[in-house]
């Protein structure tokens, strides 16, 4: 069994620097030394989450051309960051960038963050020439249509590593989104549009391998956890959960949290064995379950999991996605559903849930661990935990399947506390503003054809999901505070010509 792993600690990212062998040895000892300084400030940066590693100057075509091969074939591997010290002319960068299948950061940095005004000699030009190599650089990318994320600024600068950082939790979503195995429970929804979607096309967008399993294999993982491995589950869930009494040891619905930890039990056994790093199910096929998955989707959602309802596959990939963007951060990612509104004039609020699967990760309160009727399904009550997400910066993404692409909205938003107490609500939620505003925010999102099922994080921001879209090459549209209904409208019909154009006849 392979258990699934969320952490950045075994990812790294390669420091390349460019010059050639014009300026000589003492020079490009000098060179040596700066960039290995550089890459040290990056790897010892709270806001860079993986391993930055030096690599030694490139000088030629051929050293550049097997630094990306080389980076190519290292699973460990999620990205380049390239800087050209000093000049280093970009032809011999053209084998290694058509070669290079892995995400590129290009810095536009220096060594030094003020000049020496009064020391500035030639000698210095040429080892400082930054300026103009990195220029150099960017024009034969642009030249190759190269896909680079470009900073620019010292390093010492946070707002620098801090947004290279934010492409480093990118690149480690798309290197988990390479590798990940997806198991379908079930199959979508019924008559339902938007949870359909092209499996083919994704793996060769993504790489995520998306395939179907029949649920009775699930039942039969369920069904075959032993009564010791509950106890001890049940005994963790009254350690981190108030546990309403009908649930605990001896009260009258206790058989059904114990069937619900054989549900988590078998699940995760099954995930294990198959390697699998995402999952959905579907309420209208559930076999020989006997409750609708609840308490074990949020748990293991809470662990790193992708999860999508009603065999929604493309929020399940994008929740594994968020999570592993936003390890170590605090938050979490979590399907969401925007389900209904207080419309209010002038104090709009969405009030987003789900039947029963909202992760843990949205809050640092302690759960409440409960049992309610559901009304679809037609099983046994299922347990589930019962919270209000934290307060605080989120943003909403979707995929949606626009035929010729994939096309992921992103909304903005700000987690409130509910205006009033939720005694009815028997599921975990979330209270949010969107940006600019509800009514443009609503406009814009059913002008994209965004689908109802989104992943919440409140963990990364705006620009991680934004470096990754552009990793994938994948349509973004952000909507926030700068958003007007026609301006977003003209991007979405431009965008339209752009992505068929772009993909070639």
């Amino acid at each position: 069994m392979a258990s699934l792993t969320t952490t950045l600690d075994q990812y790294e990212v390669w420091f390349l620097t460019g010059s050639q062998n014009l300026y000589g040895e003492e020079t490009l000892r000098q060179v040596a030394e700066q960039s290995q300084q550089i890459a040290r400030a990056l790897h010892s940066s709270t806001a860079v989450p993986v391993n930055v590693v030096w690599k030694p100057v490139l000088k030629d075509s051929e050293s550049i051309r097997r630094a990306a091969l080389d980076a190519n074939a290292d699973d460990r591997v999620i990205g380049l960051i390239a800087w050209m010290h000093t000049f280093s002319p970009a032809k011999m960068w053209i084998a290694g960038l058509d070669a290079l299948t892995k995400p590129l950061l290009h810095l536009h940095t220096q060594a030094n963050v003020e000049l020496p005004w009064a020391e500035i000699d030639f000698d210095f030009m040429n080892l400082n020439q930054a300026a103009h190599g990195d220029r150099e650089f960017g024009y034969i990318q642009t030249r190759l249509g190269v896909t680079r994320k470009t900073v620019v600024g010292h390093v010492s600068n946070p707002a620098v590593s801090g947004s290279i950082g934010s492409w480093t939790r990118a690149a480690a979503g798309w290197a988990a989104s390479r590798s990940m195995k997806l198991a379908r429970f079930g199959d979508n929804m019924r008559y339902v549009a938007v949870t359909e979607g092209d499996k083919t096309e994704a793996e060769l967008r993504f790489g995520v391998q998306v395939n179907t399993w029949p649920v009775n294999e699930l039942a039969e993982a369920v069904h075959s956890a032993t009564d010791a491995a509950i106890d001890v589950l049940v005994a963790e869930y009254d350690d981190l959960y108030d546990v309403v009494p009908e649930l605990r040891k001896g009260g009258e619905r206790h058989e059904s949290l114990r069937y619900g930890a054989a549900i988590e039990l078998g699940l995760k056994s099954f995930l294990e064995a198959g390697d699998f790093a995402a999952f959905t199910t579907s309420f209208e096929d559930l076999g020989a379950l006997r409750q609708l998955p609840g308490l074990a989707v949020q748990r293991l959602m809470a662990q790193g999991y992708g999860f999508g309802a009603e065999g929604d596959w493309k929020t399940s990939v994008l929740v594994r996605v968020a999570n592993v963007m936003g390890s170590g951060l605090p938050g979490g990612a979590s399907l969401m559903e925007d389900y209904t509104y207080d419309l209010t004039p002038g104090a709009e609020l969405i009030l987003g849930a789900h039947m029963l699967e909202v992760s843990p990760s949205l809050t640092s309160e302690r759960p409440t661990l409960e049992i309610h009727p559901l009304g679809i399904g037609g099983r046994e009550d299922p347990v589930r935990l019962v919270f209000n997400t934290d307060p605080g910066p989120a943003v909403v993404v979707a995929m949606s399947d626009i035929r010729d692409r994939f096309r992921l909205v992103a909304n903005v938003v700000e987690v409130v506390e509910p205006t009033a107490a939720l005694p009815n609500l028997p599921v975990g939620r979330a209270v949010w503003r969107p940006e600019p505003d509800f009514a443009t925010s609503a406009a814009a999102w059913l002008t994209a054809g965004a689908a109802h099922h989104t992943v919440m994080s409140t963990a990364v921001g705006i620009e991680v999901f934004h470096d990754f879209a552009e990793i994938a090459r994948t349509e973004l549209l952000v909507i926030d505070k700068t958003t007007t209904q026609r301006d977003f409208t003209r991007e979405v019909r431009w965008n339209q010509a752009y992505y068929r154009l772009a993909q070639g006849l």
